[in-house]
């Protein structure tokens, strides 16, 4: 008996799964809104609000109407049922915000190692074009080496001397 032979080449057939099926993406969405309202000064108000409202009831509402007596041992269940959910939110939410910084930091490093580069060929072109401007004849260089040859003209006479009007 042999087994049949398993196809490399082709993608298994999904597989049922007895787990509920659900979008990572859409639960750590979630789990930032609820780690962003964790984090705010009205989730602490309401808290407050609700703890002592909950406290004055079951102190001052007649016995029958009371739901938690005075060690108040279902608001302490309630209190860590409500701290073990946030907890992991809460982590849930900074893991993602870890995955996004470290996104934009290698994007950033990538940045300024372009600028980097840009900056170190921008300062090779300008050092090149000073080199080629100093072999570049100037303006006072040119006025320099005229004087020179007007003054070596005169000491040879190809040009003469003016004279004075008053000489003719």
């Amino acid at each position: 008996m042999t087994r049949p032979r398993v196809r490399l080449d082709l993608p298994r057939a999904p597989r049922r799964s007895l787990l509920p099926e659900y979008d990572p993406e859409a639960f750590g969405r979630l789990s930032e809104r609820v780690a962003r309202f964790l984090g705010t000064g009205r989730f602490i108000v309401w808290m407050t609000l609700v703890i002592i409202l909950w406290v004055l009831w079951n102190v001052f509402a007649p016995d029958d109407l009371r739901f938690d007596k005075y060690p108040f041992i279902f608001l302490t269940l309630m209190l860590s049922l409500q701290a073990s959910y946030a907890a992991p939110l809460i982590l849930l939410a900074q893991n993602r915000q870890d995955d996004r910084d470290r996104v934009t930091h290698e994007q950033d490093r990538k940045q300024n190692e372009r600028s980097i580069a840009d900056t170190e060929y921008l300062t090779r072109e300008i050092a090149a074009l000073r080199m080629g401007l100093g072999e570049v004849a100037q303006r006072d260089w040119i006025r320099s080496e005229f004087q020179d040859l007007i003054k070596e003209m005169d000491e040879r006479r190809l040009f003469p001397a003016e004279r004075d009007e008053g000489d003719r």
